[in-house]
């Protein structure tokens, strides 16, 4: 296979969450990398965190901890019923911002921890680049040392 041949093939997926940095490099992915993707749709992916159920406790007599709430079934599916709106929203979001550059689109979302479910549907979709926005070096660090585990 030629290189030309090979990048005109390239399946790209973009990890895509509410913070604008998600968004830029959405946008870097689409002024920069049209050609590779015109063959194959572009992948968008967001995350479904699991629900954190946790409260904070002060005391007049030292500091606030936090301690972990007993959450109930109904408080639990509706957290994760509100992280599954809140990521279909941002999808179709990136869609329409595809769409207006004429990005044809597959847009994914799963329920779980970030770093896992990524590596699962990169996987998956069997993606040759992973494309992920981060504004400082701390969660960007984490993920890539997770993913470089795998890879």
């Amino acid at each position: 296979m030629n290189k030309e041949n090979g990048r005109a093939n390239m399946k790209v997926m973009v990890v895509i969450d509410e913070s604008e940095c998600s968004y830029r490099a959405l946008m870097w992915v689409l002024d920069n990398l049209k050609e590779s993707i015109k063959n194959l749709p572009l992948v968008i992916f967001a995350a479904q965190p699991p629900p954190k159920c946790n409260y904070v406790v002060s005391s007049a007599f030292g500091p606030a901890c936090i301690c972990p709430l007993s959450a109930t079934m109904d408080l639990f599916n509706s957290v994760q019923q509100q992280n599954k709106k809140v990521a279909l929203g941002i999808l179709e979001k990136a869609k329409r911002i595809c769409a207006s550059k004429g990005v044809t689109v597959e847009a994914i979302t799963e329920a779980g921890y970030p770093k896992e479910v990524i590596c699962d549907a990169v996987q998956k979709c069997g993606v040759s680049l992973l494309v992920i926005g981060d504004e400082a070096n701390g969660n960007i660090k984490r993920l890539v040392s997770y993913l470089s585990y795998f890879g």
